[in-house]
């Protein structure tokens, strides 16, 4: 059984919690920097500020329960710890799906066979990644969401609930697609882009 520590205590980061006590493993507490938090979080306690995160590191790993991939990667930056892989025990992965250190793979989903995701992903409720993607640090892939196979994704690109990326596209660094989007075309710039097709959001 692993101690986990998490990082975050919003609601994302109570998911991971339920993630990691229904994977066999042991939620210490929350560390977060917001200090109006309540003493308990779904039961379990409010550890402090993240700065505290060294008291812990000796016997305790730790994942970060934050939605923001600007975030996520910032902290994994900052912090040298022992990082944990929360895998819902409901998720179906693929027998050579490889997962990065530090990724969150909620309840339902999906991830095929050759598959690669990559440190400190989110992969969310329901969303299907299949055969052969592959997805760099720090992505976010929202609920229900559905890459077809051989689509690649690049860091800290963040695709939005209900989306479906055709097969074989490639999509880069620093994008967010819409919620609800459909993305036929290989995305090459940075941006936001949403709609059926998805097109870039001019201001």
């Amino acid at each position: 059984m692993k101690k986990v520590v998490i990082i975050g205590a919003s609601g994302h980061a109570k998911v991971i919690a339920d993630i990691v006590i229904k994977s066999g493993d042991e939620v210490i507490g929350f560390l977060d920097d917001n200090t109006n938090l309540p003493d308990s979080i779904i039961g379990y306690p409010y550890l402090g500020t993240i700065d505290k995160y060294h008291e812990y590191a000796e016997e305790c790993c730790f994942i970060i329960g934050i939605g923001n991939n600007s975030v996520r990667k910032e902290l994994a930056a900052q912090i040298n710890v022992n990082w944990y892989t929360a895998v819902h025990p409901s998720a179906q992965l693929a027998i050579d799906t490889k997962i990065g250190e530090g990724t969150a793979v909620m309840a339902s989903a999906v991830i095929n066979t050759s598959a690669q995701i990559g440190k400190h992903c989110i992969i969310n409720t329901g969303a299907v990644i299949e055969h052969d993607n592959r997805i760099c640090d720090y992505v976010h892939i929202s609920p229900n969401t559905a890459l077809c196979g051989t689509v690649s994704v690049g860091e800290m690109t963040h695709i939005g609930a209900g989306t479906t990326v055709k097969n074989n596209i490639s999509i880069c660094d620093n994008v967010v697609v819409g919620a609800g989007s459909v993305v036929v075309k290989d995305i090459t710039e940075h941006g936001t882009f949403f709609g059926v097709p998805a097109k870039k959001y001019m201001k």
